[in-house]
């Protein structure tokens, strides 16, 4: 063990470049665990700890004594690039395969059989590519020396829906034998504990350790604010208080952009880091934070695990995200090599209802598995597009719920797509309840986060703890609860006033759909390939998108479910002809045509007639609804929307008189954007009965 703990802590030192480090409590005894008694063991430190220093380090004797490759299972792209780099300051050879480097797998893959690589760093998602898992996975588990997950939460159901893949992992440490697994977490309350560790090969056979979570350098803060717009204001004329470079973390990709540009526009160097943003604008963005050349990342949870910027120096929430667990993991990211880093959290009214439509969008449903069995095969393998095509399920949620069933073992992936395994599956009511009703707590959990009273009883530092399970939780003594409000509370008139006018820009682009979907044919539509010019619309607009920040409010409540139909109100009104007046079109609309609605047939016609009279345009007419209700279709995959739309409406002969005389671009105006199906089919009547060409316009964008 002595000789063990010498030749780890010269690694170490290696590792952090510092010749006089020493091990942090818990580490060595987790590397001892591995190399010494090759045993499963689980990490549970806080953010900063040093768990990568334990793989790294394990992974560094263990080849010294001939062992195989290390096997590390990671679940972002930004760990990955840190990860490789932090590896080899300690001397180890480390390499990923990952969505963002196709060009050198090949290499890598040549640098393995050399026995040139110590680390493999791959998805979860990895592990079930059919080349991958069929053809290099076995040969690498059978000569593995270490494997390792990090984000280990992930295995739980309480990770369902961030990687359905992890769940996979459970297989992948049954069939490594006796190779020693290190799984590591910072966010894990007691109950992820031991559903990790039973995942694991059980409580007895794993070795546990965990520490404190308390972050002393940390100081927590919570400030409500009377509306968005005096929320904003006080980022813009506070954020340059806050000491260093940070992270602004918005819930939605909207919001995200939106107050990147208005950050922007008020003079700080600030960038968006969405799941949108292309992967090398990812790193540029990461790489430029961690070099202190803008003030912050204006990110979504797309930055989160494993980025590591050890200076990080604040991060603010516009916005609460849905859980204690996912708040310590986000503000874990700051003060991890400084005494002191400000966390602010400015919760908003919206909040809510985002947690409840992501919460929605990511739990399968019994009737859309059903869906997809039936259409699945045990011999003939369907792709996802062609797959897609026969079930009315969007594109990514159909991905998702595929990963669902093949962890459950319904469906297999294979070389040109998915088959059914033939395997009886049913549909688990009361395990999707049980993580519904989990996500529940955790959301109230946050709200109580939010409302705790000053004074020792209300630390939050303590509440993250007790949330995750810690025994130490005690008073922190700086949060605002315990120490006194530490940030500037006030926010000029024109601060708010400047962000109220920036969250009421309207105008968002809707492009026009120039492919149709695949198996169009296939389904009876007499379309495929690409849409020809002369039959789609022009480039529309919509007043907002449903999730910003601004006008999204206003139009949500406006357009929701069960909401009753109005004549559209003024303020709407005013936006829309805002919109049509920053219109850069080509050429002026000469007549406006609405789209027939079942849900909001007052709400589109008062819409059209005003844009009618005040942009002094003739009111051509409606296209004509051939169905008694709404098309079928609407929300689900492209084909199942382009179906439910295609013979949903008919060019009335009066219309079509107006049209054949009318010359110049017709507006289209209809209530929502959602999927832009039905404008696609509805110019198309347009065009084919004489429009020269048609601009759509909408009330709200769905996404």
């Amino acid at each position: 063990m002595t000789d063990t703990r010498t030749a780890a802590l010269a690694v170490l030192r290696t590792l952090v470049g510092r010749p006089d480090a020493d091990f942090h409590d818990g580490q060595f005894a987790a590397i001892a665990a591995i190399v010494d008694d090759s045993r499963r063991a689980l990490v549970v430190q806080r953010t900063g700890w040093g768990k990568s220093a334990v793989y790294f380090v394990a992974t560094k004797l263990l080849r010294d004594r001939g062992a195989g490759p290390t096997l590390l299972v990671s679940p972002l792209l930004a760990l990955m690039r840190d990860q490789v780099a932090a590896a080899a300051r300690a001397g180890v050879r480390a390499a990923s395969i990952d969505s963002s480097n196709p060009h050198l797998w090949d290499d890598v893959r040549g640098q393995l059989d050399a026995d040139e690589v110590d680390v493999l760093l791959v998805s979860p998602e990895r592990l079930n590519n059919p080349d991958f898992r069929d053809t290099r996975l076995p040969a690498l588990i059978a000569r593995t020396g270490l494997i390792v997950i990090d984000e280990a939460h992930c295995i739980s159901d309480w990770g369902h829906d961030f990687r359905p893949d992890y769940r996979r992992l459970r297989e992948l440490v049954a069939s490594a034998g006796d190779t020693p697994v290190l799984a590591t977490t910072a966010t894990a309350n007691a109950r992820v504990v031991a559903d990790v560790a039973a995942q694991l090969g059980g409580e007895d056979e794993v070795v546990t350790i965990r520490g404190p979570l308390a972050r002393a350098s940390l100081r927590l803060g919570v400030l409500r604010t009377r509306d968005q717009a005096t929320r904003l204001g006080w980022l813009v004329e506070h954020l340059r208080d806050l000491e260093g470079s940070g992270i602004v973390y918005a819930l939605t990709v909207s919001a995200a952009d939106d107050t990147a540009r208005l950050l922007r526009d008020a003079g700080y160097d600030v960038l968006a880091y969405t799941g949108r943003t292309d992967n090398a604008e990812r790193e540029a963005a990461e790489q430029a934070l961690k070099e202190n050349r803008v003030k912050a990342l204006v990110a979504t949870s797309a930055l989160g695990m494993g980025f590591d910027k050890p200076d990080l120096g604040f991060v603010v929430h516009l916005g609460a995200p849905s859980s204690p667990v996912a708040y310590y993991q986000q503000v874990g990211r700051a003060g991890r090599a400084t005494a002191s880093a400000d966390v602010l959290l400015l919760p908003g009214s919206e909040d809510e209802a985002i947690w409840t439509y992501f919460a929605t969008a990511s739990m399968p449903t019994e009737e859309k598995a059903d869906a997809v069995l039936r259409e699945l095969d045990p011999e003939r393998p369907i792709s996802t597009p062609a797959l897609e095509a026969l079930v009315d399920i969007r594109r990514s949620r159909l991905e998702l719920l595929l990963k669902v069933l093949d962890v459950d073992g319904a469906v297999r992936r294979v070389r040109g797509g998915w088959v059914s395994t033939g395997r009886e599956w049913t549909y688990d009511a009361e395990r999707y309840e049980r993580i519904a009703a989990a996500r529940r707590a955790e959301q109230r959990h946050m709200l109580d986060y939010e409302a705790l009273p000053a004074g020792e009883e209300g630390c939050r530092m303590a509440y993250l703890q007790r949330a995750l399970d810690d025994p130490t939780a005690s008073p922190c003594g700086r949060c605002d609860s315990c120490a006194g409000v530490w940030f500037p509370t006030d926010v000029s008139d024109g601060s708010a006033g400047a962000a109220g006018a920036a969250l009421h820009r309207v105008g968002v682009p809707i492009e026009p759909r120039k492919q149709w979907p695949t198996g169009a044919d296939s389904r009876g539509l007499p379309v495929k390939g690409g849409i020809a010019p002369a039959e789609r619309p022009e480039e529309g607009r919509a007043i907002a998108r449903l999730t910003d920040l601004g006008w999204g409010g206003a139009l949500r409540q406006l357009l929701a479910p069960g909401a009753p139909d109005q004549e559209v109100p003024r303020p709407v009104v005013d936006a829309a002809v805002q919109v049509l007046r920053e219109w850069r079109w080509e050429e002026r609309p000469v007549g406006v045509v609405a789209v027939p609605s079942h849900r909001h047939p007052m709400l589109v016609d008062s819409t059209a007639r005003a844009l009618s009279v005040i942009g002094r345009l003739p009111l051509l007419g409606a296209l004509e609804s051939t169905t008694p209700g709404p098309p079928a279709g609407g929300g689900g995959a492209s084909l199942a929307r382009l179906a439910g739309v295609w013979s949903a409406f008919r060019v009335p002969d009066e219309l079509r008189a107006r049209l054949a005389v009318t010359s110049g671009p017709v507006l289209l105006v209809d209530d929502v954007a959602d999927g832009r199906w039905t404008f696609t089919v509805a110019a198309r009547l347009l065009r084919e009965a004489g429009a020269a060409s048609v601009l759509p316009f909408a009330l709200a964008l769905q996404a």
